[in-house]
């Protein structure tokens, strides 16, 4: 009979401290036996219950332990949900407040979170950046409105793609066209400009 040493050494690392520790508990709670005797899907569901983790790693260093890499989400803005304010993170994940003191834009409006990626990433696609936009605006027609930082209001079609995205990124960067407040790109082949 072979006896295999039960797991000693449990390594977490990519959350801030306190979250890391939460982890390590609610792993250590399973009474884990022998590194070849894993249940993976057991410490997978509890990594993955936790909001901040947008992808992970584990790693058995044999005779006994384990080490586990977690890359935190990226929180994208924030919105309201059921009167209570959370981060969207790039997971799709909603988190506490508390989680980042870094400024956001805010999202108005009731999207589907996977929607709401959708939309991420054609601007991350897009010549515009993250760190320009002030605050998200979603209809129930599913078609978003962009208030950037310097007060403009971007009119965006239903059927947005980044091409048409980066067009409106030209006109705003064009010196011709200066002092605009409203660009109204609803209608395909058209964009309106209002000072």
């Amino acid at each position: 009979k072979i006896k295999f040493e039960n797991i000693k050494n449990i390594s977490i690392s990519g959350l801030g401290d306190e979250e890391n520790l939460n982890l390590l508990s609610n792993i250590q709670n399973l009474n884990l036996k022998s590194i070849f005797l894993i249940n993976k899907n057991e410490i997978s569901k509890i990594i993955n219950s936790n909001n901040l983790v947008e992808k992970y790693e584990i790693t058995k260093k044999y005779p006994h332990s384990l080490d586990i890499k977690i890359t935190k989400t990226n929180f994208l803005a924030k919105i309201n949900s059921n009167g209570q304010i959370y981060l969207v993170g790039s997971n799709g994940k909603l988190s506490d407040i508390k989680f980042s003191d870094k400024e956001l834009p805010y999202i108005f409006g009731k999207p589907e979170i996977n929607e709401f990626l959708k939309f991420i990433d054609i601007i991350y696609q897009s010549k515009f950046s993250l760190n320009e936009i002030e605050n998200f605006y979603f209809f129930p027609s599913k078609r978003w409105d962009l208030e950037l930082k310097n007060k403009t209001i971007l009119k965006l079609s239903k059927d947005l793609t980044q091409f048409s995205l980066d067009e409106v990124f030209e006109i705003l960067n064009d010196k011709n066209f200066h002092n605009i407040n409203v660009v109204d790109a609803r209608i395909k082949n058209q964009i309106i400009l209002n000072e």
